[in-house]
């Protein structure tokens, strides 16, 4: 095998060269996972985000790079859980570096787990056809934990009006003035969700600093003592669009919050949302769901037009 070296993230002259291998790994594997320069930023100057410890780059002999690899830990929970995710140029693929990024995730969580005094464990995704990065996953003791759908609802077709009950409105957020409640409602939507951790009002601040963050599409439901009570937000990627030559947008986060569920708030912001994004240009709208969503939520976006278009499979390992 040819010597390779991993160092830490240094500084911004790295986006470039990782945003270049990263596109070249989406050229061959068609994941959807194009970046540009300027999306790495925005992803690296998340509050939540250690540069110098969480990211990781491996050069060859000849100083090119051929592997990635980014770790997210949640500032709070009962284990010390890491996802990884990583990516191998594809001429330096199959010779073991894909187990050395692997390794230096356990390696990463470890040392969380250690300094929480809590038990660790890693996680890492794939898509479902995604058989090489499987292979690797299970090799490497991975076992699947849950699996995720990505579904889409064409914007072409009718979209009904929400209705909501007396008292309830739909806004868009009023700024950073309402993050903390935005916070306070999420995390209250998505507690009883799977594999939950409770979101910093730092990193939803920072979401509004993004490149394509746009306030009219960050939707939420006011109940009539003014609790925000249900949220929709959405999302258009113009270099995304660009890159994959399609006019799509997200439905990037959606919930009910404890109290107010069975209420119709959920499906009445979310169809508010599919009216934003229509109203705004793109063709087709994208969400990722829990399949087995405790909520309902697959069936809440299968009864307004989604079908699904991914299956994403979710696997962990004891460290």
């Amino acid at each position: 095998m040819t010597t390779i070296t991993m160092r830490p993230y240094v500084d911004e002259a790295d986006l470039e060269p990782i945003a270049e291998m990263l596109n070249l790994c989406e050229t061959v594997d068609q994941l959807d996972e194009g970046i540009s320069v300027e999306e790495l930023r925005d992803e690296f100057d998340a509050p939540s985000l250690d540069k110098a410890r969480d990211l990781r780059l491996w050069h060859d002999a000849d100083g090119t790079l051929i592997g990635f690899g980014q770790m997210w830990i949640p500032s709070s929970a009962e284990v010390a859980d890491g996802s990884l995710w990583f990516r191998v140029h594809p001429e330096a693929r199959g010779n073991g570096l894909e187990d050395q990024i692997v390794e230096w995730g356990a390696e990463r969580i470890a040392e969380v787990g250690q300094e929480r005094g809590k038990p660790a464990q890693l996680r890492a995704g794939a898509r479902s056809t995604n058989g090489e990065r499987i292979a690797v996953l299970e090799r490497n003791g991975f076992t699947i934990a849950r699996y995720f759908l990505r579904m889409v609802r064409p914007l072409d077709e009718p979209i009904p009006e929400p209705q909501l009950p007396e008292g309830f409105k739909v806004r868009h957020l009023n700024g950073e003035e309402e993050a903390e409640a935005w916070v306070e409602s999420f995390n209250l939507s998505f507690i009883d969700h799977y594999n939950h951790h409770p979101l910093p009002v730092a990193d939803r601040k920072h979401w509004m600093t993004e490149s394509s963050y746009a306030p009219e599409r960050d939707l939420v439901v006011v109940a009539p003592d003014g609790i925000i009570a249900a949220f929709a937000m959405c999302w258009i990627n113009p270099q995304e669009n660009e890159r994959t030559g399609r006019n799509e947008g997200w439905v990037n986060i959606l919930g009910t919050r404890r109290g107010y569920r069975k209420m119709g708030l959920g499906r009445a912001v979310l169809l508010a949302g599919l009216r934003r994004l229509k109203a705004d240009g793109v063709d087709c709208a994208l969400l990722g769901v829990d399949a087995a969503s405790p909520t309902g939520a697959t069936r809440l976006y299968e009864s307004v037009g989604f079908r699904q278009l991914h299956t994403f499979i979710n696997y962990v390992k004891d460290v």
